[in-house]
């Protein structure tokens, strides 16, 4: 009994020892941002609104070549039919091998903006058309680059990645076409008599 009652302060001594390793351990785990199933949701939220996105950039830029008075809204609206094609095709390839089932129709705000657009004809389409792939390509290239760096389905963030680099050069064009419609507005809204 003697040597148990001397051990014991050894044995407590032992486990203040121990203690502030186990807390820092349990500190560290419970640390983490995401867990992997919410990063899971994350890819497939992401595949969702690329398809819808790349869609409705395909429809507006039929659009854009139907409807657009400036060469610039032509060309542009030609190149997202082209390139959105193309990045909706290696999308599908990804979701089918990452099991995510894609929408086959435009999202609730992509219908309203090609319903508001469609309504429109003249300078003012070219304007809205630049102001709102300007405005989209912002998004697009923030949304892509989040998803290449931080996405933890391989065939989705891949995706991310590869397309990355030609939504930042949609985003350089936008900002050019819509330069090229406001010049081109301002020019028209001169008077007749101006010299």
């Amino acid at each position: 009994m003697g040597n148990v009652i001397r051990t014991a302060p050894q044995y407590l001594m032992a486990i203040a020892l121990l203690l502030p390793c186990g807390v820092a351990f349990a500190q560290t785990n419970t640390g983490k941002a995401d867990p992997p199933q919410s990063r899971t949701r994350m890819d497939d939220q992401f595949a969702k609104e690329a398809a819808s996105g790349g869609m409705a950039e395909v429809k507006l830029g039929q659009l854009a070549q139907e409807k657009g008075t400036n060469e610039a809204v032509k060309n542009f609206g030609s190149r997202m039919v082209n390139d959105h094609s193309k990045a909706a095709d290696e999308l599908k390839t990804a979701a089918t091998q990452s099991n995510i089932n894609l929408p086959s129709k435009l999202n609730a705000k992509d219908e309203a903006t090609y319903n508001r657009l469609a309504r429109m004809s003249g300078t003012a389409f070219d304007r809205e058309y630049a102001k709102a792939m300007v405005t989209d390509h912002t998004q697009d290239v923030a949304e892509f680059r989040k998803e290449a760096i931080d996405g933890q389905d391989a065939s989705i963030r891949n995706f991310a990645s590869e397309t990355l680099p030609t939504l930042q050069e949609h985003l350089k064009q936008a900002r050019e076409m819509e330069k090229a419609v406001s010049g081109a507005a301002s020019n028209n809204s001169k008077p007749s008599n101006a010299y």
